[in-house]
């Protein structure tokens, strides 16, 4: 019997209207252009500013999108994982939210917490179920308003972050192509160095918590900037070499898009030519578990079948992991 693979079928994805630019952050806080692209590559990020508006918001309009793009209905949909830090709230899931918005009623649904390798992880969970042979149609979403959590007070985090929506659908296959392979790993050592503390179980939110700014992201930049270009192109180069792939055969890096002195230097361990990178982070920022689908979005009509395409994220917890995916279709035809 021919192995079942799980293959992307279709990307959507949604940004907010409202542009950010450095120029505007620049009257908020003590910054400047120069600074922040010499530092991490970001000009401009997408805010969402409708009000009691969440991560689901953008995440039904990715999802939308999605079936709209692949002609499927709601009723094919088995299941819905959100890969998210930005819930519109502690429960219930996001991604029943999202499910009940769109109109997806008899599915499975869950959220993940992985900070930027959110979708790393959550594409590699969703896999194993297409893979069991059990699941036919499968929603992965990305979605996070980082607006609601950064402290626009805090010149060293509010220029990273921004807001928006993704979802991928995955459908099984026989043929050699979707995911070939992948890497996740964790070290529990990274919660004190990048984290939010207010609003759990530990430190419930009250007039204390809000005070002293523990519902922001809290980040020590260099200890995280120095894990993350370590493990990343660790993770990258490793599932290179046990899956004997050259650089030539490698199509595209979609790298998750925090810091552009991150990505390059992924992308240089690796042996690629720039060419093969995608990068968007000048225009969108840091959109956590958004990153990599957003990339796939904007660049899908340059992919091919066939193409041999490495996605690589790293993030909070410390998590950090790789995907080697088969793109499963022409992307000019969709």
């Amino acid at each position: 019997m021919s192995k079942i693979r799980a293959i992307i079928t279709g990307v959507g994805a949604f940004v907010p209207e409202y542009i950010l630019d450095n120029h505007e952050l620049s009257q908020m806080v003590d910054t400047s252009d120069e600074w922040i692209m010499s530092r991490v590559g970001i000009r401009e990020r997408h805010i969402l500013k409708e009000k009691g508006e969440g991560a689901s918001y953008m995440g039904e309009r990715a999802v939308n999108q999605l079936l709209a793009k692949t002609k499927t209905s709601p009723d094919e949909i088995d299941l819905v994982i959100c890969a998210t830090v930005t819930p519109d709230m502690p429960f219930p899931a996001t991604s029943s939210i999202i499910a009940d918005k769109v109109g997806i009623k008899n599915a499975f649904h869950f959220d993940i917490n992985a900070g930027c390798s959110g979708f790393i992880y959550t594409l590699i969970t969703a896999a194993k179920f297409v893979e069991s042979g059990q699941y036919k149609k499968v929603i992965v979403v990305g979605a996070e308003k980082m607006s609601a959590i950064t402290d626009y007070t805090d010149r060293t985090t509010c220029p990273l972050f921004g807001d928006a929506g993704t979802a991928v659908l995955l459908e099984p296959t026989t043929e050699e192509l979707g995911m070939m392979d992948y890497i996740a790993r964790s070290d529990g050592m990274g919660r004190k160095h990048l984290y939010m503390k207010g609003g759990g179980s530990c430190y419930p939110s009250s007039y204390e918590t809000v005070d002293n700014k523990m519902h922001y992201i809290y980040q020590e930049g260099q200890v995280v900037f120095k894990n993350a270009v370590s493990l990343m192109a660790d993770v990258s180069v490793e599932i290179m070499e046990r899956n004997n792939l050259t650089a030539k055969e490698l199509a595209w890096l979609v790298p998750h898009q925090a810091n552009l002195r991150i990505i390059d230097a992924t992308a240089n361990r690796m042996g690629l030519d720039p060419s093969k990178v995608m990068i968007n982070i000048e225009r969108y920022g840091n959109t956590t578990s958004a990153t990599i689908p957003l990339c796939l979005w904007e660049w899908e009509k340059q992919l091919k079948k066939g193409d041999n395409i490495i996605l690589s994220a790293f993030g909070a917890g410390f998590t950090w992991g790789t995907i080697y995916l088969k793109w499963a279709y022409d992307g000019d035809k969709i």
